[in-house]
């Protein structure tokens, strides 16, 4: 199963330069981790308060990896490549919403990432454990 799962592909740094990467692109009803919950900053108090809030919500329901250590790419890359499907971001939006556009005045809505493709999308944390018990089952 590891030796199917193992992958490596190209995405973009940081600083935007394509780099390889390992991933482990387990199915998420086999992956040991199913989520990997962190703040967007380690020092900032009321954002670690909330991921450390939504960690606890998530779980009773799955294996959640709490991480906050280092740059959000980088943590990205090591829940990659120990192969847990989605990750969690809590950041400032999070705790104000955004001031303009699609998402004005909606608070409480964190970043999903998806592992496989890197896209990141906007969730509601109401409507996040639902989303997450759908896909891996």
């Amino acid at each position: 199963m590891i030796c199917n799962a193992y992958s490596e592909d190209q995405m973009p740094d940081e600083k935007g330069k394509l780099e390889t990467r390992v991933v482990l692109k387990f199915h998420p009803r086999v992956a040991p981790v199913k989520v990997g919950v962190m703040p967007l900053l380690k020092n900032k108090p009321d954002l670690v308060a909330k991921a450390r809030q939504l960690r606890d919500l998530l779980r009773p329901h799955m294996n959640v990896f709490y991480d906050d250590a280092g740059a959000i790419g980088r943590r990205y890359r090591r829940q990659d490549e120990a192969g847990t499907p989605f990750c969690v971001t809590v950041d400032f939006e999070t705790l104000e919403g955004a001031k303009d556009g699609a998402l004005a005045g909606q608070k409480d809505t964190v970043t999903l990432r998806h592992r496989d493709d890197g896209r990141q999308d906007r969730v509601k944390i109401a409507e996040l454990l639902p989303l997450l018990l759908e896909k891996i089952r």
